[in-house]
């Protein structure tokens, strides 16, 4: 019998080279990215490092509690076979991870607390990302409650969960509010239980940010340096200071030409609001609208499954998906399978290539500010005020629930030395 390797794989990058791997549609990629989390997340609680033989027996203790399944072992054959690939290594037949599991169609979760827990999201017609985070959390917290089922979690065990991530973790004061949120959820929906006086946790610590902000130089270099759809996608969420989901989730008919308006529908806090739509990129929309007219006939030629759309008009109207009206605005090449239905749906494009594409640009532009595609809402923002425009007026663009929060781009015109003259000028 072939000797399992203990041999520790470091792949720090695994995320990054995950999602570039176009050999894997969307689905796929991110029942790959929650499996992998979930195998390191588990070596972390133990003090192991990852390698053929902890990923063994990862898997077989999963089979035993039975919450692993196919996805899990393709997963991590994925990830020691890129590992070794990266490190130039031959890539070894990797016996220590079987594949005797059969797959679920589609998922549905994998212990009776999860599958319940979906069940409540669904109804309550959550938004996948939600789905997604929630359950994240939820197994996170039953990795640290170790042995003792999660069934059985009392509100101590929310408090001190949540102040191991403060304290152990140090993680940000958002990160543990969505925890919370996540567990306070479990335990009212799953558990059917309150969870009592949650006051008492240490908080992490909530610090006063300032925005990072492109000047107007900054952003002409930025998307000089784009081409494409990318580009396109960049002009548009600076232009109309979109959230990055926000823009993924656009679809034909948020657009309004005649009106100049961009509809954003179910934006954060499920709230729907209209901001502009620049004047200037009128003509590059048209056209990109027709080639997907193009690849919208192509599809229904082909008999793909409609888009996947809010769960309100899904049970009104079933067959809207199908319609040109609903189609994602950014379409992603590929179709890919949807994990709640099992169809196959061409899904928007992934949050992380069009990251990964600004993250690009910003590097060829010679940026030397961290930019990702929520600096360019700050750049908007921040560029409104510059002009003139009151904080009314953008809170209302932005979709702010508190002007408070729209405030924090006034502390980026504060400018020291504006009023204040240097002793260095006056020598």
């Amino acid at each position: 019998m072939t000797e399992i390797s203990n041999t520790p794989v470091s792949f720090g990058e695994w995320n990054t080279v995950l999602v570039g791997d176009q050999t894997l549609d969307a689905g796929a990629r991110e029942r790959y990215r929650r499996s992998i989390v979930a195998f390191l997340h588990y070596l972390k609680t133990r003090r192991e490092r990852a390698s053929y033989a902890t990923a063994k027996s990862y898997l077989e203790h999963g089979e035993k509690q039975g919450v692993t399944n196919e996805d899990d072992r393709k997963a991590l054959r994925w990830f020691f076979a890129m590992a070794q690939r990266r490190a130039g290594k031959t890539v070894p037949a990797v016996d220590a991870i079987p594949s005797s599991i059969h797959p679920e169609k589609h998922d549905l979760g994998k212990t009776p607390w999860e599958k319940k827990l979906i069940e409540s999201l669904r109804t309550g017609q959550y938004q996948w990302r939600t789905e997604l985070t929630y359950r994240d959390w939820v197994w996170r917290f039953a990795v640290w409650m170790g042995a003792r089922p999660v069934d059985n979690a009392a509100d101590e065990d929310i408090k001190n969960f949540l102040t191991y991530l403060a304290v152990e973790r140090a993680v940000a004061a958002s990160t543990q509010r969505q925890a919370l949120n996540a567990l306070v959820f479990f335990f009212r929906k799953v558990l059917q239980r309150d969870p009592g006086d949650l006051n008492g946790f240490t908080a992490s610590r909530r610090p006063a940010r300032v925005p990072v902000v492109l000047t107007r130089k900054e952003c002409r270099a930025l998307f000089d340096n784009m081409e494409g759809t990318a580009r396109l996608m960049a002009e548009l969420q600076y232009g109309s200071g979109l959230r990055l989901m926000e823009l993924l989730r656009l679809r034909v008919q948020d657009v309004d030409m005649e009106r100049g308006i961009i509809t954003v529908r179910a934006g954060k806090g499920g709230k729907d609001r209209v901001t502009v739509l620049p004047e200037g990129l009128k003509t590059a929309l048209a056209q990109h609208i027709l080639r997907l007219r193009e690849l919208f006939d192509n599809d229904r030629a082909d008999g793909v499954a409609g888009v996947c759309l809010p769960p309100p008009v899904e049970h009104k109207i079933p067959t809207a998906g199908a319609r040109w009206g609903w189609q994602w605005l950014f379409p992603s090449r590929q179709l890919s399978v949807d994990p709640r239905g099992g169809q196959k749906r061409r899904h928007h494009v992934l949050e992380g290539a069009y990251q990964a594409a600004v993250r690009q640009a910003a590097l060829k532009a010679g940026l030397a500010k961290r930019v990702t595609p929520h600096v360019l809402r700050h750049s908007f923002a921040t560029h409104l005020l510059e002009v003139g425009y009151d904080i009314r007026t953008l809170q209302e663009l932005l979709g702010h629930t508190h002007v408070e929060t729209t405030m924090i781009y006034t502390h980026v015109l504060n400018k020291p030395g504006v009023a204040i003259k240097s002793p260095l000028d006056a020598l």
